[in-house]
C-alpha cells in the first residue's frame, strides 16, 4: 500500500510566524505527531511518500534537510514537480492508494488542491483524505487498513 502525503501544510508546518512569512522552509517541523503517525503505518507495511510544493533545488534540499532531521520514514520517497509538471501529473504517475493532502484554505481552497484535478479514470484507484490546513493527521486512524476505509 503507498501513501502519499503533502509536505508543507499537511505534513509540515511553519516553525515560527516569520518562518511562515519569509518561506524559511529549513525551519519548518512536524505537523503534530505525524513522524510517529507516518512511523507506524510504515510498520504495518504501507510506503510512504511525501509530495513537497517547492520547485527550486535549494528548496527541496530544504525540505529533505527537514524530513531528515525528524527522522521522517522513507524520506529517500519525495516527489516535486519536474519540467513544468502540476501537481496531478506527480500523483497520477505514483497512483497512491491513500493521498492525503490539506484543504488549501490560505491559497484558495479546493481549487488549489490536487485531488479534484487528477484525472477521472484515476481518481477512484486513490483514497482521498483532506485535513484542515496547518492542523495536523493526530486524529487519523493508527490502522492502515481504517485508514484506506476512512471517508472525508
Amino acid at each position: 500500500m503507498k501513501i502519499l502525503i503533502f509536505t508543507e501544510g499537511t505534513a509540515l508546518k511553519p516553525g515560527s510566524v516569520e518562518s511562515h512569512k519569509t518561506h524559511t522552509f529549513r525551519s519548518y517541523i512536524p505537523n503534530g505527531n505525524v513522524v510517529w503517525k507516518l512511523q507506524s503505518w510504515k510498520e504495518q507495511g504501507a510506503e510512504i511518500y511525501y509530495l513537497t510544493s517547492r520547485e527550486t533545488s535549494e528548496e527541496i534540499d530544504d525540505i529533505r534537510f527537514v524530513l531528515e532531521k525528524h527522522h521522517f520514514p522513507q524520506m529517500q520517497n519525495l516527489l516535486y514537480r519536474k519540467d513544468g509538471q502540476e501537481y496531478k501529473d506527480v500523483v497520477e504517475s505514483v497512483v497512491p492508494d491513500i493521498f492525503i493532502e490539506d484543504d488549501c484554505a490560505s491559497i484558495g481552497g479546493e481549487a488549489e488542491m490536487t485531488y479534484p484535478h487528477i484525472k477521472p479514470e484515476i481518481q477512484p484507484k486513490i483514497h482521498s483524505i483532506v485535513v484542515k490546513e496547518f492542523a495536523n493527521i493526530d486524529y487519523l486512524p493508527d490502522d492502515v487498513n481504517e485508514l484506506q476505509m476512512r471517508s472525508n
